[in-house]
């Protein structure tokens, strides 16, 4: 079910979703693997600059990056080929690594 922002009034107790649009909450299952990245992610990012990113803010930002850079997915079968053509499309793009050629 989308939600659109919460009202101020009536509001539940706890931290209020600050969303600028349409959101659903989701359940997925990831790895502990993936719950280790993230969470090292955001200590690191913690240390680095002082602000707190969420998991789900990473998880939304990865999402989003993906979808902005318009890769064809749709031809992905598998959880490793879409991870493949992810790979890809970023391999060489991190402005840390020098370029070749």
């Amino acid at each position: 079910m989308a939600h659109p922002e919460a009202p101020l009034a009536g509001r539940k107790p706890g931290r209020p979703p600050v969303h600028e649009e349409a959101w659903t909450k989701v359940t997925v299952v990831l790895f502990n693997r993936q719950i280790v990245f993230l969470d090292r992610l955001a200590a690191n990012i913690r240390a680095q600059s002082g602000a707190a990113i969420s998991r789900a803010q990473l998880i939304r930002a990865l999402l989003d990056a993906v979808a902005d850079a318009n890769i064809d997915l749709t031809t992905a079968r598998t959880e490793a080929e879409l991870k493949a053509a992810i790979l890809a499309r970023l391999e060489g793009l991190d402005p840390r690594k020098p370029t070749q050629g």
